[in-house]
């Protein structure tokens, strides 16, 4: 793996982030396959699932859209590659924020993502997102109320 590779790799990871914190909706193929398996099982149970990109934005939408702002920040990547696919692993730590009569208005939740890439020739393409909650703090209810407004 070269150095460039690296970063581009890096780079639409970070790009993820940043997408969904400016609700940019319509630019997830900038860094999503056409299908992703999801696993968000860390932090409410259930179980990982397989989503086109669409349902993958379109869950993000109801749900981050529906908040005041966000904001995810990731550092310490470490990435691997072999041939037409790649592995980066990143510490997060998400802020989200909804003003609500019932409690405070932020939730921070911190911990690591698994991004699984594959090569594609319009470049890396996330195809697999883990993420594993290690801590939190503040409102958790935010999140519900968001999804049932």
């Amino acid at each position: 793996m070269n150095s460039n590779e690296r970063d581009e790799i890096v780079e639409t990871c970070v790009r993820m982030a940043w997408l969904a914190d400016q609700r940019r909706w319509d630019q997830f193929d900038e860094v999503f396959a056409d299908r992703v398996h999801v696993d968000y099982t860390s932090l409410g149970g259930g179980e990982a699932s397989d989503l086109t990109r669409e349902e993958l934005v379109s869950s993000w939408r109801a749900t981050l859209g529906a908040l005041d702002a966000t904001q995810h920040l990731t550092a310490n990547h470490l990435v691997s590659v072999d041939a037409q696919r790649a592995t980066c692993t990143a510490s997060f730590q998400a802020t989200h924020v909804r003003a609500n009569p019932h409690g405070g208005p932020l939730w921070v939740l911190g911990g690591d993502y698994r991004f699984d890439l594959a090569r594609t020739p319009r470049g890396w393409r996330i195809d697999g997102l883990t993420m594993t909650a290690v801590w939190a703090d503040g409102n958790q209810h935010l999140i519900g109320l968001a999804r049932d407004s």
